[in-house]
């Protein structure tokens, strides 16, 4: 049973994640955050705390950005049903979608964002961009023909909490439902051009551009394109504590992919073109050749593990294999919060 951990046990399990080797975000080009991060507590950890093994090994790395994107669907989109044909009967909210994001992009949506986990966590879960658009105009109340909203979506804002955090105060406060349908960012695309989503929230800038290229996004009024981006954390690279690799004495974050590689050590993939997967390819040596094709990495399979599930059960497989993966880190926090439990 998932358990609910005290906000003191929580500040200590984190030092024991710095005890592994955690470090703050080092500075890069990425926006600067809203805040501070707040600092770790220096109680020493207790066996207790430590439930879960893997921790953070690299993450002060400018390779590790990970920058969140609202798209909503261009209702004239060439829709096509999972066999490519295609389907001119879809129907998709435009009024919903455009309240959700234009609530998203308020004042008080984005210090929420930023806000959360702090409390709970220590630190910041998700940063907001300096230059976010901030929307200031009004958000049309539900009617009876768009109070249900489809937001097809990363697992990471989902797994992370930060959906079940944010979207109840805009449904109680405009009289909407909004229906989550959260996979890798690939899916959640593919959801939306199949017609079964009003708008996108995903984290794979090469993805999102061929969304757009493609025809299947639209600018919502107020806003100069199709892509906004708005809130941003970083992706981690963990494993096993005692890092046999010896990750996190590497350089950067490309070193420590090929330290994992060289000793052939367990390394647990998303394989589901989700946002994480894209950026886990893009940092393996190119020597190796390994992408998103089975073929690719038919001759790794020893050490190399292609899950095709979220972040959430692949979390749960590297700390039972004693493997490494590449995550988000809001995830990351909530999957140790939980004692290794992901639901």
């Amino acid at each position: 049973m998932k358990k609910r951990i005290s906000l003191l046990l929580v500040a200590v399990m984190l030092l024991g994640l710095a005890a592994c080797g955690a470090a703050k975000p080092a500075e890069t080009q990425a926006p600067a955050p809203t805040a501070a991060p707040t600092e770790a507590p220096t109680e020493a950890p207790t066996e207790a705390a430590l439930v879960v093994d893997t921790c953070i090994l690299k993450e002060a790395d400018d390779k590790m950005l990970n920058t969140y994107t609202l798209l909503a669907v261009n209702p004239d989109a060439p829709f096509t049903d999972a066999d490519g044909n295609p389907v001119s009967d879809v129907a998709v909210n435009t009024a919903g979608a455009d309240a959700l994001i234009h609530w998203l992009l308020t004042r008080e949506a984005l210090d929420m964002a930023g806000d959360y986990g702090v409390a709970e966590y220590g630190e910041h879960l998700f940063y907001v961009k300096d230059d976010a658009p901030v929307y200031t105009g009004d958000i049309a109340p539900a009617t009876e023909e768009t109070k249900v909203i489809r937001l097809s979506t990363t697992t990471s804002v989902n797994d992370s909490g930060l959906l079940g955090y944010l979207l109840p105060v805009f449904e109680s406060t405009y009289g909407y439902t909004v229906e989550v349908q959260s996979a890798g960012t690939g899916k959640a695309i593919n959801a939306a051009k199949f017609g079964n989503a009003d708008l996108i929230l995903v984290h794979s800038k090469s993805q999102e551009e061929a969304f757009v290229e493609e025809g299947f996004a639209r600018t919502v009024d107020g806003f100069e394109s199709e892509r906004i981006s708005f809130i941003y954390n970083y992706f981690v690279l963990c494993g096993p504590s005692a890092d046999p690799a010896g990750v996190k004495d590497c350089a950067s974050v490309l070193d420590a992919f090929a330290a994992i590689a060289d000793g052939k050590y367990t390394f647990v993939s998303r394989g589901d073109a989700s946002g994480t997967h894209t950026k886990e390819l893009s940092l393996w040596p190119e020597s190796l050749g390994i992408t998103k094709e089975a073929e690719s990495f038919a001759n790794y399979t020893d050490w190399y593990v292609s899950a095709n599930a979220g972040m959430g059960a692949c979390l749960v497989m590297a700390e039972e294999m004693g493997a490494y993966i590449l995550t988000d880190k809001a995830t990351f926090l909530t999957f140790v919060a939980n004692d290794g439990v992901m639901e």
